[in-house]
């Protein structure tokens, strides 16, 4: 990728700016950024989305009252995390493009979900999809008009979930927030000058809307003096600690984005780089802080500022197999329970050339905890999910316990 010729950079996704925490193991919850979103629940709303091989609309279909329905199904599923992306692909198998989909708890079945897809295919190909669907999903109905679907599903008591992607803005003011109110431990605690800057940044974010361009942000020279001392640290180490996906894209952004010591990336810079890729992860959309660590303490954040998104997050999701990873799992993350969600996080080992590598911005934006766990001192076991989701995320302290893969694509083919 990076040669002597120009290459068009691979469609990527948006950049889009938010001011949050983490729940109590600060990880994700309902399918956005891994580790940089919470929605919450309230009720009275349907779930939906779209499939990662349908373009997303801004613009309602027109169809006719009469037309709807005659190719849509009503299926059924376990309501286990990746359920839905394995029934999703069937659709992508068969060629057929989804209109409109959404999902409620079933009625009928403890522990299912019931999903309603209208599909854009003819006839044939939509009989041909319902042979099958018939062999892995268990059919409820077909030809179900959308307001039969509606209907029935008026009394449900189900999360919210986003119709389309303006509606992201919705959720970014539902993510709990930091801002000024920051916890007596804070490095930043007792700054009432820090306090100040990061209410600015709540503002900057809060008044974002989807499609507005990404503010750009004047950063302090105390600011970039920290920003320094971390991308520093972490180049140095990159070399001998990152994964060969983080290492070939690092040098891209350091030449389009203006990733360097002295200056801080703009997430619009970032985000025109990246553009067209990703639908947040469920719509290609990566939320990402601006706001910086204090500066009395730039090895430790107690939460995700702009060097753990920029330097850990941001290599990896110009890396395209990355990229649709993150995407499936936030698309999966959408029928998970809470609990599943939780017991994701970004701190992983692989193998290659025969070294220790890491992936996942928990390590590749912590200077000391990167030296720790490829220091030989740190508990290393073979990666199993089942076994992985048990670990304890710690948020102050190295982890207990680091798993690794014989290859970062064995790591994403377990969690498939």
């Amino acid at each position: 990728m990076a040669s002597s010729h120009v290459m068009k950079p691979e469609p990527m996704p948006r950049m889009q700016p938010a001011m949050m925490m983490f729940c109590s193991k600060y990880w994700s919850r309902r399918g956005m950024s891994l580790d940089s979103a919470m929605f919450q629940r309230h009720t009275g709303g349907q779930m939906s989305r779209r499939p990662s091989f349908c373009p997303i609309s801004e613009s309602p279909d027109k169809e006719s009252a009469e037309d709807s329905g005659k190719t849509a199904v009503v299926f059924s599923l376990k309501n286990e995390v990746g359920c839905l992306v394995t029934s999703l692909k069937l659709f992508q198998e068969s060629g057929v493009n989804l209109n409109h989909i959404e999902s409620r708890r079933s009625k009928r079945v403890v522990n299912e979900v019931e999903i309603y897809a209208d599909c854009s295919c003819g006839k044939k190909e939509f009989n041909e999809l319902l042979e099958v669907l018939k062999e892995h999903v268990n059919i409820l109905s077909s030809n179900t008009p959308a307001h039969v679907w509606s209907a029935e599903a008026d009394e449900e008591d189900v999360p919210w979930f986003p119709m389309k992607i303006s509606e992201l803005d919705q959720c970014s003011h539902r993510v709990l927030m930091y801002g000024s109110e920051l916890d007596a431990d804070h490095p930043g605690f007792k700054d009432e000058v820090y306090r100040q800057r990061r209410k600015y940044f709540v503002e900057v974010a809060m008044n974002y809307k989807f499609g507005q361009p990404i503010p750009r942000i004047e950063y302090t020279p105390e600011e970039v003096r920290t920003w320094g001392v971390v991308f520093r640290e972490l180049s140095q180490l990159y070399p001998s600690h990152a994964c060969r996906e983080h290492l070939k894209n690092l040098p891209l952004l350091e030449k389009h984005c203006g990733y360097r010591q002295d200056n801080i990336p703009q997430l619009q810079d970032v985000s025109q780089f990246l553009r067209d890729f990703l639908s947040a992860l469920a719509y290609r959309v990566f939320n990402c802080t601006q706001y910086v660590r204090h500066s009395t303490d730039p090895l430790y954040t107690p939460e995700p500022d702009t060097c753990h998104e920029l330097l850990g997050h941001v290599p990896l999701l110009a890396d395209p197999k990355f990229a649709q990873f993150s995407q499936e799992i936030g698309l999966a993350s959408l029928g998970a329970s809470d609990e599943d969600v939780q017991k994701l996080a970004t701190f992983g080992l692989c193998k290659q050339d025969g070294q220790l590598r890491a992936y996942g911005a928990g390590l590749l934006s912590s200077i000391g905890e990167l030296r720790h766990a490829l220091s030989g001192a740190a508990c290393v076991r073979m990666f199993d999910p089942k076994t992985t989701c048990r670990q304890e995320c710690l948020i102050t302290t190295f982890q207990d316990v680091y798993f690794v893969s014989e290859s970062f694509e064995e790591a994403k083919e377990k969690m498939r």
